[in-house]
């Protein structure tokens, strides 16, 4: 199946892009959220109708994220918890956790932006977590979880 990309997607290509992919991912994910419309005459006569007004849209979401980025860069936020013996968390420290934690600092993050490729936190210490704002802008800050 082949479909026009109208956003940057990872690993796949760029606003604009004619590309194959799977039918399931195209019609099940691309297609539905917006991101890709099938690779017709018609959609292809009106994506270039378009084409300065997509570009556009995508250059300001780009801005906005690097700003994003700017406000993020060098933040520490400490998270605290219940904590056992050993340092270990009762439960654990995952990505919505994170996010609302960041929010609170000042920064709206979702909790789909936070990586963890590890998994949750489950101990006590200082980590590097990276925030993946847009697809050419990702940020590390530190995370610092620490006992109640």
């Amino acid at each position: 199946m082949e479909v026009i990309l109208l956003e940057k997607i990872d690993n796949l290509g760029n606003l604009g892009d004619m590309v194959k992919v799977r039918a399931g991912y195209g019609r099940n994910y691309l297609v539905p959220g917006g991101k890709a419309v099938y690779a017709t005459d018609e959609n292809r006569a009106k994506f270039e109708a378009h084409r300065a007004e997509l570009e556009k849209a995508a250059a300001d979401v780009l801005t906005a994220a690097k700003q994003r980025q700017e406000s993020l860069e060098g933040m520490t936020v400490t998270i605290t918890t219940k904590v056992g013996d050993e340092g270990k968390l009762f439960g654990s420290v995952g990505t919505t956790d994170i996010s609302d934690a960041v929010t609170n600092a000042g920064v709206k993050i979702t909790k789909q932006e936070v990586r963890l490729p590890a998994g949750p936190i489950r101990q006590t210490g200082e980590y590097m977590i990276e925030i993946h704002l847009h697809p050419e802008v990702n940020v590390q800050i530190k995370i610092i979880v620490a006992e109640e």
